[in-house]
């Protein structure tokens, strides 16, 4: 579940919310869904870090060692 930040565009409500699927955010001020994406403080800041570093690759199997993971051997 992602975390958004908004401004809203009619009462200039900063705020964040987490969204659930198809959900639509709304201003929890005034409930208007006319609303300004803003760039997340934590998200520019942990891949500033270095954290965004892809897709994870799966774990070697830990019955045989397989560097393609679990279940990729005959052992498992």
């Amino acid at each position: 579940m992602p975390i958004f930040e908004y401004i809203c565009k009619d009462c200039q409500h900063q705020f964040e919310i987490i969204v659930h699927g198809d959900q639509r955010a709304e201003c929890p001020a005034c409930t208007s869904r006319e609303l300004e994406k803003q760039l997340s403080v934590f998200s520019a800041a942990t891949r500033a870090a270095g954290f965004d570093r892809g897709p994870v690759q799966p774990a070697a199997c830990g019955s045989c060692g397989d560097p393609r993971g679990p279940g990729s051997c005959s052992l498992n």
